[in-house]
């Protein structure tokens, strides 16, 4: 009875140490992932995964199309 206990017991610890094992190895590779993520991804970017260069063109366009729209609905012509 005690040899069986054992056993189960045994086998159970090693069961929760492969298991504790496939996670650490998972966990270091999403780390990895997401290391590898950060390091290309330094630079600000919009939508078209274009640079900041083009981000603050497109702003600006986006700036001058509100003040227009602004402009019509306060009834100014341009």
């Amino acid at each position: 009875m005690t040899s069986e206990t054992f056993l189960i017991a045994m086998t159970a610890l090693v069961g929760l140490i492969v298991c504790a094992a496939a996670a650490l190895r998972g966990w270091q590779g999403w780390l990895t992932l997401k290391t590898r993520e950060l390091e290309t991804h330094h630079r600000p970017e919009i939508e078209g995964g274009v640079g900041s260069g083009m981000a603050r063109i497109e702003i600006a366009d986006l700036k001058e199309r509100i003040r227009k729209l602004e402009a019509i609905a306060a009834g100014v012509d341009l």
